[in-house]
């Protein structure tokens, strides 16, 4: 280990995100089609684009950078490493009073990347980022939460997580697509699932289904009511209808308030109509969602302010 003058100043560090606005719709999940398209993507592209979890996960809370007892490493200012230094210590974390090491290919391969994505021309290795190391430690302290608090993923929930984000669940295919290891894609999605059972577990608000949009009539064909609409609305009207009877089951509902102006029955109902029932599902859906990263922020942030990491790089984020 290196002298304590050479690590890197202890400083705290806010890595909150910036939440986004209310009336902001967050990206939808890619098929599987459309992904190909990003199959020449970095690997850190791809973990943004397909575990969502992780990412709402680090970026929450304080970190603590160096700190008392965190341990000595250094890299000299050094920002390449040699093959046989990829395995060596860079960084180290503490928390609940265990210090874990923190080495190159960790970094580098978590999420499903390679060592290979940091070689350079000469041979040798590019240390990772400041930054990318912060969100390896953040990773692992949510995931250890986690496993103290006995939550796993089933490879059912990994598949149905895949399907979800991928459009595919055969993790073979997916691997192919991105030029990954199948079992790098599996623990990606598991950790992915563990971290949105963890965020269930200990936020209140519920996130609602994301509510699809109506699909857009042919041109001229606007204004013509269809069953298809109908079936839309009522769906995502819930108990504010009576099918029964073919009418509002109440009027104090969020739905009444946009759609009474509108000629609803069970079997006819305009795109109009289907729209406007849409942006009062969604803007319940966003309201929740915002309500859900205010509590997983906090949670997050609460549980990362207990860690300290030391850095031995100085390369830039």
């Amino acid at each position: 280990m290196a002298d304590e003058d050479k690590i890197t100043d202890d400083v705290e560090k806010d890595v909150k995100g910036e939440k986004d606005e209310k009336d902001e719709r967050p990206a939808k999940p890619e098929p599987a089609a459309a992904a190909a398209e990003h199959r020449t993507l970095p690997v850190p592209a791809w973990v943004a684009i397909c575990v969502a979890a992780l990412v709402v996960g680090v970026l929450g809370g304080y970190f603590l950078l160096g700190g008392a007892g965190a341990g000595s490493v250094s890299l000299d200012g050094r920002t390449t490493l040699s093959a046989g230094e990829l395995d060596s210590t860079i960084a180290t974390y503490t928390y609940n009073g265990q210090r874990k090491n923190v080495t190159s290919r960790d970094v580098l391969t978590f999420g499903g990347g390679e060592v290979e994505s940091a070689v350079n021309d000469d041979g040798t290795y590019s240390v990772p980022t400041a930054s990318e190391i912060v969100v390896y430690a953040q990773n692992m302290i949510i995931l250890a939460d986690a496993e103290d608090r006995g939550i796993t993923a089933t490879d059912e929930e990994v598949s149905a997580y895949a399907e979800q984000m991928m459009g595919n669940a055969d993790l073979a295919t997916i691997a192919e697509l991105y030029g990954i290891d199948e079992q790098s894609v599996y623990d990606t999605f598991a950790q992915s699932v563990v971290v949105s059972k963890l965020r269930d577990s200990v936020c209140e608000t519920e996130l609602p289904e994301q509510p699809a949009e109506p699909t857009e009539p042919e041109e001229g064909a606007e204004d013509t009511p269809t069953a298809d609409y109908a079936s839309y609305i009522i769906a995502l009207l819930g108990d504010e209808w009576d099918s029964e009877a073919g009418t509002w089951a109440r009027t104090d509902g969020d739905y009444y308030a946009t759609l009474s102006t509108y000629e609803i029955t069970n079997d006819a109902a305009t795109y109009a109509a289907a729209e406007a029932a849409y942006n009062v599902a969604y803007s319940a859906y966003s309201d929740a969602s915002t309500q859900l990263t205010e509590e997983w922020t906090t949670y997050t942030g609460n549980l990362l302010s207990h860690a300290t990491i030391q850095i031995g790089t100085l390369a830039a984020s």
